[in-house]
């Protein structure tokens, strides 16, 4: 892994703008007096809170209200986009972290945004009208891996963090974490709304896009992600990410 580097913004501060991020650029904890939309425009971007982890490939865009903490890591030679939205305009959004799709019109909205300043009077002011209204539908949960409190639930989470691939069952971890394979099973439902094997699986889905992002053909990224085959990683992939592996890489190379 390249080096990684941290910056924390100073406090009460929004960075705007664009810039090209090295693979593993890490951007510390810190929050906003307004709102920030962050898209990839290349590589790929995960946005973390206490609610959890959102991961934004090209196709996502993550948005973060004012006065929350959060951090995010880079992955890939990003090409990053920073829109911050005014207090009085972050009504129209919701009120909590999330990742949007990212349709033509917003992403063309977008870059305009980033790529150039007001070339006549509220022209960003429009832009960002239709910004805000390209993100009323409701955000895309299924790259949103929210983060437990119960600390046996944490410990769980915490070894397959450590090691997406493991193939452990849930009855074994449980004896690792010292919790039944029942009250887990409980807990995942209760503290994180999802399953057992769909928390793993996204997860996986995580670490694939990382590897995708850096050039690993699906093979190895498939294997090293955990899947016992190239078909059953595609299958999970496209569900959770809406396209396949070969398609996503296909965009980077596109963009």
């Amino acid at each position: 892994m390249p080096e990684t580097r941290h910056l924390t913004p100073p406090a009460g501060t929004t960075p705007r703008g664009r810039g090209w991020l090295p693979h593993g650029f890490h951007l510390g904890t810190h929050s906003h007096t307004e709102g920030q939309l962050v898209y990839a425009a290349a590589g790929a971007l995960a946005t973390t809170t206490e609610r959890g982890t959102w991961v934004a490939p090209a196709n996502r865009v993550t948005w973060t209200p004012p006065g929350f903490d959060h951090s995010h890591r880079f992955y890939g030679r990003t090409d990053t986009r920073l829109v911050a939205i005014p207090v009085e305009l972050c009504g129209g959004l919701v009120a909590h972290p999330a990742v949007f799709a990212v349709s033509p019109l917003l992403r063309e909205a977008l870059l305009a945004l980033t790529d150039r300043r007001d070339v006549r009077p509220g022209a960003d002011d429009r832009l960002r009208a239709v910004v805000i209204d390209e993100l009323a539908d409701p955000p895309e949960q299924s790259l949103h891996l929210p983060e437990p409190r119960d600390d046996r639930l944490r410990a769980v989470t915490d070894l397959l963090h450590a090691d997406p691939a493991r193939t452990t069952t849930l009855a074994e971890l449980g004896r690792a974490a010292g919790a039944s394979e029942r009250t887990l099973s409980r807990l995942f439902q209760t503290e994180l709304g999802m399953s057992f094997h769909r928390w793993r699986t996204i997860l996986r889905v995580h670490h694939a896009l990382v590897r995708l992002t850096a050039g690993w053909s699906v093979t190895d990224t498939a294997t090293e992600c955990g899947w016992s085959n190239p078909s059953s990683f595609i299958d999970a992939f496209t569900e959770v990410v809406g396209q396949t592996p070969g398609r996503y890489q296909a965009g980077l190379r596109e963009r």
